[in-house]
């Protein structure tokens, strides 16, 4: 049997990934099935994992992610003409999520570390705001992207140095799961460097997320940037996730208390056609049942630059079918963007931007369920947010 095939067959079987490990012969790249047994991890925080992974993957229920640096915060601060300050942050973060019937459609929220410490106004956590409307309070986790050297001009995410400590005294503060993004560029190679220092970082800090009773977000984000055709994003896609999960059981994670946030398998930005929702069903749903077990709760998926209503229809056509997973979404921008449009920064405006979220959050939600129409959608809906070269 092929390497490829090997991998391919086995990273779609969650029996073998969760019992057996890989060996890899000196001087191969080609993996081969060992008799060695894996101890998969579980700790104390086991059975808390599980729940706090099914909560957030409940039924028309999403994630809302907040986690922007403050300097991305400040960039979209600045769209609408406010200074990047804490109290401008504090107010923006505090319009969302004291948003009243929230919870009806979120699951999870993910905040910036900024944010988990910060409280209302009025002196209330946001945390708890939160817990009251049964939404999990989530963190980023990693440090950002720097220059991978002897790569293509890629980049690899920092932030492992620490993280133990730091994943314990957010628990504390009362978060239940944590993010950590790294990015592979189809117009770079992607190099194989890039892919496995993707894949090896996700594993470590799910590991060291789970010991310290966090449900780790899996996101290796395959960038938009490019005019490569869907197939290619197909052929990527699938080569990223099956060294993704190599990693993650070469590290006993348990594959129960994770949750991932994938890219959707598009077309490159800049790619000459469009491809259809349906389209991009089709090949996102192939590369999730060749590669990710079904004992996984959710994947909740990245918006990654969409429209707010591309995002939405993508992921509704990939809920016409029974899938093994809860079909989700984590989206920030795809989420954010009427609401900062509709706030202007001014206090009047706050009741008409709450609105405007829930009508977003309402809408992904039906997509969830399979159910979204696009009617009566707005022409803001349907403007792109892709940026070259995105960073937050």
């Amino acid at each position: 049997m092929a390497c490829s095939s090997l991998v391919k067959l086995n990273a779609s079987s969650s029996q073998w990934i969760g019992q057996q490990s890989f060996n890899q012969r000196p001087g191969s790249s080609c993996r081969f099935a060992s008799p060695r047994v894996s101890v998969v991890r579980a700790g104390s925080y086991s059975d808390e994992l599980v729940k706090t992974a099914k909560s957030i993957a409940s039924p028309g229920r999403g994630i809302l992610a907040i986690d922007e640096s403050n300097a991305t915060c400040g960039k979209r601060l600045s769209s609408i003409g406010l200074d990047n300050t804490e109290v401008n942050r504090q107010a923006y973060r505090q319009l969302l999520l004291t948003t009243p019937g929230l919870g009806e459609y979120i699951s999870g929220a993910i905040l910036f570390e900024e944010t988990l410490y910060q409280s209302t106004t009025d002196g209330k956590k946001f945390v708890d705001c939160l817990r009251e409307q049964n939404i999990v309070p989530g963190i980023k986790v990693d440090k950002g992207l720097v220059p991978l050297p002897g790569s293509n001009n890629e980049s690899w995410c920092q932030g492992l140095d620490g993280l133990a400590s730091r994943s314990a005294e957010y628990y504390k503060q009362g978060a239940r799961f944590a993010k950590w993004r790294t990015v592979v560029s189809i117009p770079c190679g992607p190099s194989a460097l890039a892919v496995k220092e993707a894949a090896w970082g996700l594993a470590r800090y799910a590991g060291i997320s789970q010991d310290n009773g966090l449900v780790p977000i899996v996101e290796p984000e395959i960038l938009l940037d490019g005019e490569h055709p869907i197939e290619r994003t197909l052929e990527v896609a699938e080569r990223v996730w099956a060294e993704v999960f190599y990693y993650l059981a070469e590290n006993n994670v348990m594959f129960e208390g994770i949750l991932l946030k994938p890219s959707m398998v598009t077309p490159g930005a800049e790619h000459k056609e469009k491809a259809s929702p349906e389209t991009i069903a089709k090949h996102t749903l192939t590369m999730l049942k060749r590669r990710v077990p079904p004992s996984v709760p959710g994947i909740m998926f990245l918006s990654g630059g969409q429209s707010e209503m591309e995002a939405t229809l993508n992921l509704n056509a990939m809920n016409q079918s029974p899938n093994p997973w809860h079909v989700s979404f984590s989206y920030a921008r795809a989420l954010q963007n009427s609401v900062l449009k509709t706030w202007q920064g001014h206090p009047e405006n706050v009741e008409a931007a709450q609105k405007a979220l829930l009508a977003r959050a309402k809408a992904n939600s039906l997509a969830q369920l399979g159910k979204y129409t696009a009617e009566g959608e707005n022409e803001d809906a349907k403007k792109g947010m892709f940026s070259k070269g995105y960073t937050y």
